[in-house]
């Protein structure tokens, strides 16, 4: 078994492609239009995606619906970059917004930082 993708809800697909394309450097797999269901799917992530073993992003925009309250459960994405400082750096040239800079995690060596998609979603990068 392996995890194939993570269902987020975007309340503007263009706007959320390019973020996840332009500022976190995935690539667009494909998409899928369902206008009778009211409904558009984009599957991003790095590399090929499932096809080499990657899991990825379905982003999910239910026509009409600009807007979801995110709740109180959900709490990240975690992605691995070699250097999370220059990472950050590049994210917000590209207009990304960093909510936490790149530094050690509270008690540990690890450094992490994170920023928040249009969305209000939140991803932690990790340096490894």
């Amino acid at each position: 078994m392996m995890i194939l993708h993570t269902m987020l809800r975007v309340g503007n697909m263009t706007r959320s492609i390019d973020f996840y394309t332009q500022v976190l450097g995935m690539n667009l797999l494909r998409t899928t239009e369902r206008p009778e269901q009211k409904y558009s799917l984009a599957f991003v992530g790095f590399g090929r995606g499932n096809q080499d073993g990657q899991s990825e992003l379905e982003l999910t925009y239910n026509h009409g619906v600009e807007h979801y309250h995110l709740g109180d459960a959900y709490g990240h994405i975690a992605i691995s970059v070699p250097d999370a400082y220059a990472a950050c750096e590049k994210i917000q040239a590209a207009g990304g917004h960093v909510t936490r800079p790149a530094g050690p995690v509270m008690g540990g060596n690890t450094v992490i930082a994170f920023v928040t998609d249009p969305d209000g979603y939140k991803i932690e990068l990790i340096q490894v």
